[in-house]
């Protein structure tokens, strides 16, 4: 996932988009409210389990902008107005493994949940309303996703959503599977 206040989206595009409404949530831009929730997100032991580790609640407190994580390619999902998590759709570093183009530069599917959002389909729900905002905003871009092999939850999402491996590889200290939507 691209740090926050990275840009990674294309040049091109207007951001933030009208906001994506899904069956039972909305994808928006961030906002002032998103504050304790982006630092629930970011300091969670569950969360970073799968992301490298938890960042330490009261840095994020002090560091945290009003309203985080309002950059280009960043969704909020959002239950009846209340942030559950975020999508991000980034373009992917070049000089990073795993491309399906020689330049890379692809767009990065990226997801995470609050832990008391797991379980319910609400990933596969913002993940397929993100991707269908990619296919209008970047028709015809192949779409990737990076994950610990060892996160099984986020394998089983890549398989439904369509993702095909690509191949695996070593970063961050464990096995990664690349794949890709296209």
């Amino acid at each position: 996932m691209t740090a926050p206040g990275q840009d990674r989206t294309a040049a091109h595009e207007a951001w933030p988009p009208a906001p994506i409404r899904a069956a039972r949530l909305v994808l928006r831009p961030s906002e002032a409210r998103d504050r304790a929730a982006f630092v629930d997100l970011f300091s969670s032991p569950e969360v970073a389990a799968h992301t490298g580790g938890a960042q330490p609640r009261d840095a994020l407190e002090r560091a945290m902008p009003e309203v985080p994580g309002r950059r280009p390619g960043l969704f909020v999902a959002a239950r009846d107005g209340a942030m559950i998590g975020i999508v991000t759709l980034d373009r992917r570093a070049p000089e990073r493994r795993g491309r399906v183009r020689p330049e890379g530069g692809e767009t990065e599917l990226g997801c995470l949940l609050l832990p008391e959002a797991w379980g319910s389909g609400y990933a596969t729900e913002a993940c397929e309303a993100a991707l269908g905002w990619c296919a209008g905003a970047r028709a015809g871009e192949p779409v990737v996703l990076t994950t610990r092999t060892d996160n099984a939850p986020a394998m089983r999402l890549a398989a439904k959503l369509g993702f095909t491996e690509v191949e695996r590889f070593e970063e961050y200290g464990a096995e990664q599977w690349f794949g890709v939507r296209r």
